[in-house]
């Protein structure tokens, strides 16, 4: 079962919660009864990628590198900046 990592957007507490996948994403804070948000983490499973090497031409997303993508998406965007044009 993965550990889901959360956000509180009102106290800025964070924590961790054991959830199957299917498990719909905690909305409160259970330290205010704020708003959170969960966070993409890296997790500690491997990763088999799939398509051209790097380089490819498919550019490498912020996602990758800060867990969060400039365009709110969930998943690799393929950009590395919105509007930075590299």
């Amino acid at each position: 079962m993965p550990t889901y990592e959360y956000e509180c957007r009102g106290c800025g507490a964070a924590f961790e919660r054991r959830q199957t996948m299917s498990d719909a994403p905690l909305r409160q804070c259970p330290e205010c009864g704020g708003e959170v948000r969960r966070l993409v983490t890296g997790g500690a499973g491997f990763i088999i990628k799939s398509g051209r090497p790097s380089g490819g031409g498919r550019r490498d997303c912020s996602l990758e590198r800060t867990g969060e993508t400039c365009c709110g998406k969930g998943e690799p965007c393929g950009t590395p900046r919105c509007g930075s044009g590299s």
